[in-house]
């Protein structure tokens, strides 16, 4: 009881948070995602119809209209829960993919399976390798779980494999690869991938993060490490080219056992049913996704032709962006915000003279360049 009488609780003072956090996290730099359009709208005056967003590789067709009546009719059911294990999502993949049903797991978004992966089989004293101006996501996660991060160089942008292998240690735990690559849009080739996994321990998990898988033109094939047994987890998404960026559904693929490690970090129901249905759906409108690649082919040729004719620098991309040098990145995003484009700086990714343009509409394409062209002509930017 405290001097009034009153039962309380005892506490020793504490100056700081800090003083019982875990340590790793004070360090931790927190993911920052854009602000909404409609919060972008309002600071601009402006209709949310005007912005145009260029800046998270989002589908601009959106979801497939079979995929947004499978969700509707889902909804009649929001008050029961979501299927647990995925069932009917796993089915699908599994009939889609040639891959066991219990190969496979899904997660809220890819990401999620990035932390189940942490979850599994990082800790202090591990080390996680990925290239230089990997998707921040890895180094996020790394560092959640105290493991020590080794970033190797990306000579041009190119994931150097090779160097990759080199640096592996009796200490390394997870190397990611995302196949292509954000915010570069750069491959890896089958050749350079087979010779790597020739290197690479078997106790060590690589991760091919495969979110633009569809969009590249002969995409190699990581499923044949899954099938020799090999410790592999390839990531794919509903996020890109299914445009189900909103509903947030990933999934990731590897042998039973590596999968059954997996489940048990992951938390009951995190796939929502919303997702699923759409997801089901969306997986078997093959001609939205056929539109969707040729929409992008042609936006991504458009874009890479004008930097070249504005004499910017730019990284030829296979995904569904291109990562373009504007001088100052930070500069262009603001000037390119109050044309209300919204593009991606780069600054996180220790790329300050870069912007990440994603590939819209034709239409949103054309705006986009003409507002980079007023952007550019003004002085000091």
């Amino acid at each position: 009881m405290d001097e009034s009488g009153v039962a309380g609780v005892s506490c020793r003072p504490v100056s700081s948070i800090w003083d019982y956090a875990n340590p790793q996290l004070r360090e931790l730099a927190v993911y920052e995602p854009g602000k909404p359009i409609e919060e972008t709208a309002r600071e601009l005056g402006a209709d949310a119809a005007s912005i145009i967003k260029l800046a998270s590789n989002e589908n601009p067709l959106g979801p497939s209209p079979k995929a947004i009546a499978a969700m509707r009719a889902a909804l009649e059911s929001a008050h029961l829960y979501p299927d647990g294990g995925g069932h009917y999502v796993r089915a699908a993949l599994s009939a889609k993919l040639g891959v066991p049903v219990d190969h496979l797991i899904l997660g809220n978004g890819s990401n999620e399976i990035i932390e189940f992966i942490g979850h599994a089989i990082l800790r202090p004293g591990a080390e996680v390798i990925t290239p230089e101006h990997a998707f921040v996501a890895y180094k996020l996660v790394a560092r959640l779980f105290g493991a020590k991060l080794t970033e190797i160089a990306a000579p041009d942008f190119q994931q150097d494999l090779d160097a990759i292998a080199a640096a592996i240690t009796p200490a390394t735990r997870a190397i990611f690869i995302a196949n292509p690559n954000n915010p570069t849009g750069t491959p890896v080739t089958q050749e350079a991938i087979d010779r790597f996994m020739k290197r690479v321990p078997e106790d060590v998990v690589v991760v091919f993060d495969e979110a633009y898988f569809e969009y590249v033109d002969d995409p190699p094939d990581t499923f044949r490490f899954v099938r020799d047994g090999r410790n592999v987890i390839v990531l794919r998404t509903f996020s890109k080219i299914h445009g189900l960026a909103g509903v947030r559904l990933g999934y990731g693929i590897a042998r039973k056992e590596l999968i059954g490690l997996l489940q048990k970090t992951r938390e009951p129901f995190n796939a929502n049913g919303i997702a699923q249905a759409g997801a089901i759906a969306a997986l078997a409108d093959e001609e939205h996704q056929r539109r969707t690649k040729q929409i992008t082919d042609a936006g991504r040729t458009y874009l890479q032709e004008e930097f070249a004719e504005l004499g910017l620098p730019f990284v030829p991309s296979v995904g569904n962006f291109v990562l373009v040098n504007v001088g100052n990145g930070a500069a262009v995003f603001r000037e390119m915000l109050q044309r209300r484009v919204i593009v991606r700086g780069l600054k996180g990714y220790n790329l300050p003279e870069w912007v990440r343009i994603s590939v819209g509409t034709m239409e949103q394409n054309r705006l986009c360049i003409a507002a980079l062209h007023e952007v550019l002509n003004r002085a000091g930017v």
